[in-house]
């Protein structure tokens, strides 16, 4: 099988392809490894390759189809996770130096259930130190680079998993996202990420960054691909505090390409403010592709947009300081200087600072419930320039030079707060043939309006996301 042959594939189709027999798991598993022991050395989107443990699982995978048992959604299929779901007997880093060892002894939920779907797990993907960060410019495993233009940033902090998918270095990925961490490196690198609802997905054995913002989510290169691997990720788990008992839905269903009497909203204020043209009018024609699918555009207003950034650091500082101390304690000098100071300011933070932040994003749900009574769902640009160089700290915002992370979280971190799912899907490129994203965030548990908004979208747009490389 040649790289050709794989960057045609998607998780949908080389599923079907394997279930029909046309295609052996052991034979997709060894091209994808041979592919990354090609690119990762300069791309560096895994940090740990589990070359021995995927041909094994790719061997009883082949066995099940002979057999005809056992064969899931995901049966054969090669995907990574993102180095922060406890993998047993695999080590697990979370991209930081001080867990560099640190080698799990059962699986986070969300990996037992995808491989009991029959995955393959061909790799630990790279991302951001500590997922606390948006660059995945990680000074201890090296910086995963964007597979579009190499000089230029994959995103973050799931990084790894964007630059991954985008390379067809396997069909999907498990990333988290807690405040844009699956958004932003979807968006950057032309893939189709999504943000489920907080608690759709269980967060036991997931490296935590913030536990009231965490959300484990799928990434893969097509809104079918990420509804497949929604579905196999999510339920109930009882293990986990923060998981709800809610039905899961049978999210392909959802995938009509019907948006008749769809009712889109546009936030009039902040989300649309100092756009980079690019993105802008990228954003305008995909508002005409809806009104052509038959979406209605109404503006709203979501009046504590401008609050979020302050809210969410209240919040998920103190909430990572809380899982590190320890180990600041103990091997502080063993993080990068840009996420140990991120983490400190939690130690200065008062509780009362916790405690306002959280009562402020009471109202920010109660607002955004209140719009989701007059519109089905809202869009939004994922962010709002192209995307950044590697070597570029700081982006130009209107008058000002404000740092990356800062101008990339800026209409992500909004969504993290009020736990609502939310996709980030192809919208087109740059003259400089670099991707842009576009955002669409729906009501609680209603990923499937959200899947079925986007992938109409996707059908009317067809981008071609498949890269040169």
């Amino acid at each position: 099988m040649t790289d050709q042959d794989l960057k045609k594939l998607t998780l949908g189709s080389a599923a079907v392809l394997i279930r029909k027999k046309e295609i052996k798991p052991t034979e997709l598993t060894e091209a994808v490894l041979h592919r990354i022991g090609r690119l990762n050395d300069h791309m560096r989107a895994f940090i740990t390759v589990m070359a021995d443990r995927a041909m094994d699982q790719a061997r009883v995978a082949e066995s099940g189809l002979v057999r005809n048992t056992n064969v899931g959604v995901l049966h054969g299929v090669p995907m990574s996770l993102k180095d922060l779901f406890d993998t047993n007997g695999v080590r697990t880093t979370a991209g930081a130096k001080v867990f560099t060892d640190r080698i799990p002894t059962e699986d986070a939920t969300v990996v037992r259930k995808v491989q009991d779907a029959g995955a393959v797990i061909v790799g630990k993907a790279n991302l951001h130190e500590a997922a606390f960060g948006v660059t995945t410019i990680n000074p201890h495993f090296g910086t995963a680079r964007n597979p579009w233009n190499p000089d230029h940033i994959s995103g973050g902090s799931s990084g790894g998993s964007a630059a991954a998918v985008a390379l067809s270095l396997g069909f999907g990925s498990l990333g988290s996202d807690t405040g844009g961490s699956i958004r932003i490196p979807a968006s950057i690198c032309g893939v189709v990420g999504l943000k489920p609802t907080y608690g759709r997905c269980s967060l036991r054995g997931v490296v935590p960054l913030s536990w009231s913002m965490d959300h484990p989510c799928p990434i893969a290169r097509t809104v079918e691909d990420v509804a497949i691997l929604l579905e196999a990720m999510s339920g109930h788990d009882p293990l986990d505090p923060s998981s709800r008992d809610t039905p899961v839905p049978h999210y392909l269903e959802a995938l009509t390409g019907n948006l008749r009497g769809l009712r889109i909203g546009i936030p009039t204020t902040y989300f649309f403010e100092s756009l980079e043209p690019e993105v802008e009018s990228a954003l305008k024609d995909a508002l005409k592709a809806f009104q052509k699918l038959g979406a209605t555009i109404h503006e709203v207003q979501l009046k504590t947009s401008t609050l979020q950034r302050g809210i969410w650091s209240q919040i998920a500082c103190p909430e990572a300081y809380s899982f590190h101390e320890r180990y600041l304690e103990t091997q502080g000098e063993q993080y990068g200087a840009d996420v140990r100071g991120r983490i400190e300011v939690g130690r200065l933070l008062l509780s009362i600072d916790y405690v306002r932040a959280q009562r402020a994003r009471t109202l920010m749900k109660e607002e955004m419930k209140q719009v989701l009574k007059s519109v089905d769902v809202i869009v939004t640009p994922t962010i709002p320039v192209p995307p950044p160089r590697i070597d570029a700290p700081t982006i130009q915002q209107g008058n000002v030079r404000v740092p990356v992370g800062v101008a990339l979280t800026r209409f992500t971190r909004h969504f993290n707060l009020t736990g609502q799912p939310c996709i980030s899907v192809p919208c087109g490129f740059t003259q400089d043939g670099l991707p842009l994203g576009m955002q669409i965030a729906g009501r609680p548990f209603d990923e499937a309006t959200v899947l079925r908004a986007a992938h109409a979208y996707e059908q009317e747009a067809q981008w071609n996301c498949t890269v040169e490389m």
